[in-house]
């Protein structure tokens, strides 16, 4: 079936009730899912105005068929250099619109069908990329604390290992989202609406109540503001961290190999909390999974708990005799 673009709807309306109505009045996603998408159709109406010359404004549902989809996909793969999750990513959240379409805009089924019909992109399955203590270390050592940016730098960098939060949780984290007492804990808002606590480490904790006290401001004010007062972004965060990688690095040479990122961070917590004995299924609360199956992830990477397993092992003192089969088909088979 052929469509005419020019006899589809206008985007503009539809994309607006998208956001307004069904992402935030009917399905009450997360503000992290909303940015998300947000970031998604920006994107992409970018890409067709630089690719038809058409203003976003004047874009019709026919101007996002799949071969357009596609097109965009293969630019933020290829141009933009994202990696295949993050392809996906965008790629659910465009079906998650033209699902909407089906059901508002009847008329457009056919451009709906062909999007729809997109597949997700098979990625090779990766070990998680995580930093070791002393790399860890060599970080949170780079921030000059008696500076009011380095004691935040550090501040921040410190509460992120120690959390495992997400970038989001921690640049939407507010003051009064930290408790500081007998027992000292974050309160984290996280994916879908869920909630938790971590508890701080007691160095955590006496590092945060000499912040707090060292930048007075109302409970509700950002935990980590930016030089101005304002939250701090997540390219800010990244940038903190980047800037403390490269100084870091110059007196810790592996770190120089390693793509450190935000997410990494995150990875980092789990690693060390599991290599140091912490079950996975509180790991997966501490991290906010919604299943320990998610966490799984880090036992596959864990190359030294592997090789303590392995050292639990004694050797055998006979080698194994090799199967021999006792028929022709097995035999058949075994040559193969």
């Amino acid at each position: 079936m052929s469509g005419n673009a020019l006899d589809s709807s206008p985007l503009g309306p539809l994309l607006q009730y998208f956001f307004t109505d069904h992402m935030l009045s009917h399905r009450r996603a997360s503000q992290q899912t909303v940015d998300s998408y947000r970031d998604t159709f920006r994107l992409l109406l970018h890409f067709l105005q630089q690719s038809t010359g058409k203003e976003p404004a004047s874009l019709r549902v026919g101007d996002l068929d799949a071969p357009a989809i596609l097109s965009f996909l293969d630019h933020i793969e290829q141009q933009r250099k994202n990696q295949i999750q993050s392809r996906n990513v965008r790629l659910a959240a465009i079906r998650s619109f033209f699902r909407l379409v089906a059901l508002r805009d009847p008329a457009s089924i056919q451009f709906v069908t062909r999007v729809l019909a997109i597949p997700l992109k098979r990625a090779d399955k990766r070990l998680v990329g995580y930093l070791t203590r002393p790399e860890m270390d060599a970080i949170l050592g780079v921030p000059d604390r008696k500076t009011w940016d380095g004691q935040r730098d550090y501040t921040l960098l410190l509460t992120f290992y120690n959390s495992g939060a997400r970038v989001s949780e921690l640049t939407s984290l507010k003051r009064s989202q930290i408790r500081l007492g007998a027992t000292s804990f974050l309160h984290l808002h996280g994916k879908g609406r869920k909630e938790r606590e971590v508890p701080l480490w007691p160095t955590t904790a006496r590092s945060l109540k000499l912040w707090l006290e060292a930048t007075p401001a109302p409970p509700d004010g950002p935990a980590f503001p930016s030089a101005r007062g304002a939250t701090l972004s997540r390219d800010g965060v990244n940038y903190v961290l980047q800037a403390a990688v490269r100084e870091a690095a110059k007196t810790c040479p592996s770190l120089a190999t390693k793509r450190v990122s935000p997410h990494v961070l995150r990875h980092t917590t789990a690693m060390h909390l599991l290599q140091a004995g912490v079950d996975i299924t509180v790991i997966a609360l501490w991290l906010g999974h919604e299943s320990p199956e998610t966490t799984q992830i880090y036992v596959e990477a864990d190359l030294k708990t592997k090789e303590q397993a392995l050292q639990n092992v004694a050797p055998a003192c006979k080698g194994f005799r090799r199967f021999q089969p006792g028929d022709a088909l097995l035999a058949f088979l075994d040559n193969l």
